[in-house]
């Protein structure tokens, strides 16, 4: 029996293509489009039952279309550009699927849905231009099939949490700096990305709740790293676009990173990574923030594949070490003026670089107060269009490097931490 979508869709202002057809068999509690369904603005439709948009259908959906149970595509889904309204909204009471041959292109999505362990089986491909609104439910990206969620340049998500993540890998293309909502076993843990050069770049990132010595040999590491996460990594890499890089921040969060590492964070956690082709684990530094329970790599980095949270070794300290002020206040009574480090003169050889929050670069100068060359809360930088231009008050993060010679030779050390600037 094939019953009028009438009787199953709350229908406000929908356009029909009149020769094509929304049509329901109710022995299979299924909606099928076989035409073209335009959703207006301010329009809400719902359905009861799973949902099939046919290989030669089109959905442009340009209001809110509640599924409340399955969605299968194997047409055009997707909403007409410039639309900022269209929203796609999940609000079943078990398991929802998402599948079907051709991908789906959501403005905003809404997942909502209380089952336990997972709520959502992704398996196709979804895009996602706005806002994700992960509310409840978490999204399970299906590896048998080829499914995936990418964000636009402008996507991003809210009210993600435990309840509420994607467990899979998550593509972001686009330069601005992004926060993947991913996570494992019930666990949100995310990863992030500074701010990049190219706007077409695109970075995959993927969190696991394993142990990582099986597969990349805690043994095979640098000197300087005394301990390796055991139970948790990340994959972070590029997947298109010209060779970029990125500062990296991963956190931490006490159900699943080893309590070993977490005895003396502000000192010691670094974040290190499994250099492919030296089969070795690398020290990519550490910039740690308690308050969010994070750790930033102090500078960009290439060539990004595994990540983790690992222990190093304290330097000793050369003699007449540099001593650093992490105040700049540029307002002319003589009182950090400027971003002053004690005793720099003694070290020729160093490079001071400063970046924001985002990640970006804002200035970077050798032999540091040498002849002028401080930062006094104006970038030299790519921040910045005019480097006369200066830079907003606010939290910054500075990457000392300097060559220091002791008995063991000449060594360098990196020092990295915050700064705030007031720069009124």
């Amino acid at each position: 029996m094939i019953r009028s979508i009438t009787h199953l869709l709350w229908l406000l202002i929908v356009a029909l293509i009149p020769s094509k057809s929304i049509y329901a068999q109710s022995s299979e509690s299924i909606t099928v489009n076989n035409g073209q369904l335009y959703i207006m603005p301010n329009t809400l439709i719902s359905t009861y039952f799973d949902f099939k948009n046919s290989n030669l259908a089109t959905v442009f959906n340009n209001g809110e279309f509640q599924f409340y149970k399955d969605l299968y595509n194997d047409g055009l889904f997707t909403y007409s550009t410039g639309s900022t309204s269209s929203l796609s909204s999940f609000k079943g009471i078990e398991v929802q699927e998402l599948l079907g041959s051709k991908p789906i292109q959501y403005f905003n999505v809404l997942f909502d849905n209380s089952t336990k362990t997972y709520a959502f089986d992704l398996k196709n491909d979804i895009s996602i231009d706005g806002t994700a609104d992960f509310n409840k439910g978490i999204v399970r990206v299906n590896q048998d099939n080829t499914s995936g969620v990418l964000f636009g340049a402008k996507g991003k998500h809210i009210h993600t949490s435990d309840l509420s993540y994607i467990d899979g890998a998550v593509d972001k293309v686009g330069d601005a700096s992004f926060i993947f909502p991913i996570g494992k076993k019930g666990l949100y843990r995310r990863a992030v990305i500074s701010a990049l050069e190219e706007v077409l770049t695109a970075y995959s990132s993927e969190y696991f709740f394993e142990p990582t010595d099986a597969v990349y040999p805690h043994q095979n590491k640098q000197p300087s790293i005394t301990e390796i996460n055991k139970e948790e990594y990340w994959i972070v890499k590029q997947v298109q676009g010209k060779e970029d890089s990125a500062i990296i921040t991963l956190s931490w969060d006490e159900r699943s990173t080893p309590k070993e590492l977490l005895v003396n964070p502000e000192k010691q956690l670094h974040i290190v990574s499994w250099d492919d082709k030296q089969k070795l684990w690398i020290d990519q530094g550490g910039v740690v923030d308690l308050v969010n329970k994070q750790v930033s790599t102090p500078i960009e980095v290439k060539g990004m594949s595994v990540f983790t949270l690992g222990l190093v070794a304290q330097e000793d300290p050369p003699e007449q070490d540099i001593v650093i002020y992490n105040a700049v206040s540029p307002n002319g009574d003589g009182k950090n003026d400027y971003f002053f480090i004690e005793n720099i003169n003694r070290f020729p050889n160093n490079t001071v670089e400063i970046y924001n929050r985002w990640g970006v670069k804002v200035f970077d100068t050798k032999n540091y107060d040498s002849a002028g060359n401080v930062f006094r809360g104006y970038s030299n930088g790519r921040a910045t269009l005019n480097k006369s231009d200066r830079l907003a008050t606010g939290t910054y993060y500075y990457v000392v490097t300097y060559q220091y010679s002791d008995s063991r030779g000449t060594q360098m050390k990196k020092e990295t931490g915050y700064l705030h600037l007031e720069n009124q």
